[in-house]
């Protein structure tokens, strides 16, 4: 029955992301203030990625954790970011359904290694109080892999759905709801998959990475030396912020019933884990780092010199 309804209607070419086009008023505002936020992501986590590779110093399991998640917000930031700036500068928010899926593709990739890497750096600082850390490249390897993998399977689900009419994606990237509820076709199938997959991978993840930064706490709390409880609780505490950000976004957005309510509110949310977390990472893990403030020093004493 399905199948008879949509046949007879006429097959959509391409999608329109409606991102922030209510706010008419504010197109050139917002324009200008991504455009900062694309420009100093990417020059903060290209410095890192730089800096870790050059200096000998940091060639280190931390810092080899924190080139990955560099090298990641990168190629993260920029599967959103320059699609956004374009619509919001030509009012032309027109996407190919190709289009859409590849970059689904690419942001669900990214987003679910990140939640493996941040797993991975938790319990690597943890692993790190307690004794030497042996499998750093194993886990870098798991992170980006495992992520791929997973929306791989929900891709080809995808792909598989018709879409007839409407097209407007009410959101400014095309996100796994936005885009089936436009489906023509049963969507159960997969609805049911991406949860299921979601449930094993991400919440064990979000449990993985909290319980090692409790451990952390309560070990730090054991320091005898005030200062060195006020230093590590300052450090850990940044961490444990930005993790918060990150994965308390995407339950809110992703496990939340989708409502004409939340609706703004959500993409609202997704910026925080599209956009200000790859934006603070650079700070909060490496540029506060002792040892990359030293690297720093360097590069520039000796960009100066010349």
């Amino acid at each position: 029955m399905v199948n008879t309804k949509w046949r007879n209607q006429t097959s959509i070419t391409e999608f329109v992301l409606l991102g922030f086009g209510s706010l008419q008023e504010l197109q050139t505002p917002l324009f200008l203030l991504f455009l900062v936020i694309y420009i100093v992501t990417m020059a903060g986590n290209i410095l890192i990625i730089a800096l870790i590779l050059t200096d000998k110093n940091l060639h280190t399991p931390m810092y080899f954790f924190l080139g990955n998640l560099s090298c990641l917000e990168t190629c993260y930031t920029s599967t959103i970011l320059p699609r956004m700036l374009v619509g919001l500068l030509t009012r032309d928010r027109t996407i190919s359904i190709a289009g859409c899926f590849v970059q689904y593709y690419f942001f669900g990739c990214l987003a679910g290694s990140e939640c493996y890497l941040l797993a991975a750096m938790s319990y690597d600082r943890y692993l790190a109080i307690c004794k030497p850390l042996h499998y750093t490249m194993m886990m870098n390897a798991v992170s980006w892999m495992s992520g791929f993998m997973i929306i791989t399977i929900v891709t080809c689900l995808m792909s598989q759905l018709h879409f007839c009419g409407p097209n407007e994606i009410n959101h400014f990237l095309c996100d796994f709801t936005p885009v089936i509820k436009l489906s023509c076709t049963d969507t159960s199938l997969i609805t049911l998959v991406t949860f299921i997959l979601s449930s094993i991978y991400t919440l064990p993840l979000f449990l993985l990475t909290l319980a090692s930064y409790i451990c952390i706490i309560s070990i730090i709390l054991r320091i005898p030396s005030t200062t060195g409880r006020r230093k590590a609780f300052s450090t850990c505490s940044s961490h444990l912020i930005v993790v918060t950000i990150y994965y308390g976004t995407l339950i809110i957005v992703y496990m939340f019933p989708d409502t004409d309510t939340l609706r703004d509110l959500n993409k609202v949310f997704s910026l925080f884990y599209t956009v200000l977390t790859p934006l603070v990472n650079p700070l909060i893990y490496s540029l506060r780092n002792k040892e990359v403030k030293v690297a720093l020093r360097k590069v520039i004493s000796n960009v100066w010199s010349l």
